[in-house]
């Protein structure tokens, strides 16, 4: 009860605290800050485009977007001995890449690789300029060789990651038939 009578004198209170006057700003002053808030997107855009007038400047994007286009192709339908990475840079800036994670995958066990390079040469970490393309042909018989049980395992799956840890995305391929697609 006594709790309840406290809270009604505070409710009650918060009325006549709100019932107060304000004096909002005059109207030239909110013109006025409106204008300017209107005004700076004007004024960096007009010197962005002023700076690419320029001869000999080099052009900078507005937005820097990192973007990979991520394609994986094998030889054969199934059972296929090779697998064919193609990494497109979509973005407008270059891209630092850390070492591909290949996933071979069963319904329930996982196995995971970091692919180090081609032809037994390290070319990890990759630095990819804007517009360029890298391949890297994977020989599944390595793996194979390695353990066994591999040639088992009917999904195969690369991720791909910058070097600070940013994943950029995956794909994926099926290496032999399946009852279940997942």
């Amino acid at each position: 009860m006594k709790r309840g009578f406290i809270f009604l004198m505070f409710f009650i209170n918060s009325f006549f605290v709100f019932a107060q006057t304000e004096v909002g700003p005059e109207g030239n002053k909110l013109l006025w800050g409106l204008l300017v808030l209107l005004l700076l997107p004007v004024v960096f855009l007009a010197g962005r485009f002023l700076e690419r007038k320029k001869e000999g400047a080099k052009k900078k994007p507005l937005f820097k977007r990192s973007r990979l286009s991520i394609q994986l192709e094998k030889d054969r339908v199934y059972f296929p001995d090779f697998i064919t990475l193609s990494i497109q840079n979509t973005g407008n800036n270059a891209v630092d890449l850390d070492q591909p994670l290949l996933i071979f995958s069963n319904f329930w066990l996982k196995r995971n690789f970091r692919l180090k390079g081609m032809h037994n040469r390290q070319i990890y970490p990759l630095y990819l300029e804007a517009g360029k393309t890298h391949k890297l042909e994977i020989d599944l018989n390595r793996f194979y060789r390695h353990d066994k049980s591999l040639k088992k395992y009917p999904k195969s799956k690369i991720v791909i990651y910058d070097v600070k840890g940013k994943r950029f995305g995956s794909r994926s391929i099926f290496l032999r038939k399946t009852l279940f697609k997942w």
